[in-house]
């Protein structure tokens, strides 16, 4: 089965066997989960430079519930079967380009409803989604059921930049576009963040791409806290812009 890991499978993936020679350990990104008390990984991939750095390699293996992340993939299958007509329709939530962009599970627990669970299935193992778990319709990615590690995030997010995952140009293109959050003379910076939890923890996301002079790097930010009333959003997005600006962004010099 088809898996989408950069790390696992990554020859798959054009980017050679996973070496010390093209894995670079950032051990220096630890500081920006410290100081705010949480654990996490965090991988860059510099398409143009062919450069992978990963802060925690291990837990970047790990599987963990993909909450808001799944969104994009619903997104494109939602595209490619017609349960979405275009990204402006309107859903429980309102419009589905702003659902999509403040993550909203009603609107997407529709979208699931009206997929339907076998055509979901057939998705997953063609595309090889994580474990490709579903239990119930509408809480599946919410409940620990469906899993995916961040190396395989990584991996289908590249696929979606240069639309090469098994779906219509269209529906990837479309999709790709609602991951757009900033757009500037300088950069280009696409991001989906979600939430979720697993047991007493929560778990966070960021995925996406930044692009300067039309070369695109991709990254993927999973984090934990045991705080309850932890701002999973800002949190995530406060660690992967310190991240990315640490490592020269934001500037288009790159």
């Amino acid at each position: 089965m088809k898996r989408f890991g950069l790390l696992l499978i990554a020859a798959a993936l054009g980017l050679g066997a996973c070496t010390p020679n093209n894995v670079k350990d950032a051990k220096e990104w630890q500081q920006h989960f410290a100081k705010h008390k949480l654990e996490g990984s965090f991988m860059l991939f510099d398409n143009g430079q062919g450069t992978f750095r990963v802060y925690n390699i291990e837990r970047a293996k790990e599987r963990f519930v993909p909450a808001g992340v799944f969104e994009i993939f619903l997104s494109i299958t939602g595209l490619q079967t017609g349960a979405i007509s275009d990204t402006n329709i309107i859903t429980a939530a309102g419009p589905f380009n702003q659902a999509f962009r403040n993550g909203s599970a009603i609107a997407f627990q529709d979208i699931t409803r009206t997929i339907g669970k076998d055509t979901l299935q057939h998705w997953m193992d063609t595309v090889g989604f994580g474990n490709k778990k579903i239990s119930r319709i509408d809480t599946f990615w919410l409940d620990n059921s469906l899993q995916i590690s961040p190396d395989e995030v990584l991996g289908f997010i590249k696929q979606l930049y240069f639309n090469q995952l098994p779906y219509q140009r269209r529906a990837q293109e479309l999709t790709a576009g609602l991951m757009v959050m900033e757009k500037t003379d300088k950069f280009i910076f696409a991001r989906k963040s979600g939430h979720g939890r697993m047991g007493s923890k929560q778990i966070g996301w960021v995925t996406g791409w930044i692009e300067e002079n039309r070369h695109p790097s991709f990254f993927v930010l999973n984090f934990e806290t045991e705080n309850p009333s932890a701002d999973m959003n800002a949190l995530g997005l406060e660690v992967t812009r310190a991240i990315l600006s640490s490592e020269g962004f934001y500037k288009g010099e790159k």
